[in-house]
């Protein structure tokens, strides 16, 4: 009986740790390094400034013309402006190239 109780214990003791390690692996290879990457591109967003050339989400390419709290006015052709989100501003050519945009147009 004692045998029996020992081996259960042991047994629970080496779950509780696989379940342990198997969240400490997931913490260190998916959200801490998308944790950094989102910090990373909120200080770029925070950086904007008039004169900036960008892309945003929706594949239109711009330089920034004004900069308010929350939205950027874009020039899009000469004397076209449109207001767009912070949150739609591509932070580097490597994110317009995960999104299949073409990188070699960028800025044309």
């Amino acid at each position: 009986m004692i045998l029996l109780q020992a081996g259960a214990a042991g047994s629970g003791i080496s779950s509780l740790l696989m379940i342990v390690v198997l969240i400490a692996i997931f913490y260190f290879f998916m959200i801490r390094p998308q944790s950094q990457k989102q910090k990373k591109i909120n200080i770029f967003r925070a950086g904007l400034s008039k004169g900036d050339k960008v892309m945003t989400a929706g594949g239109i390419y711009g330089k920034i013309r004004e900069v308010k709290e929350k939205t950027i006015v874009l020039e899009i052709a000469d004397g076209v402006r449109i207001t767009i989100d912070k949150n739609s501003i591509y932070e580097s050519m490597e994110d317009v190239a995960e999104t299949g945009a073409d990188p070699q147009s960028a800025g044309k």
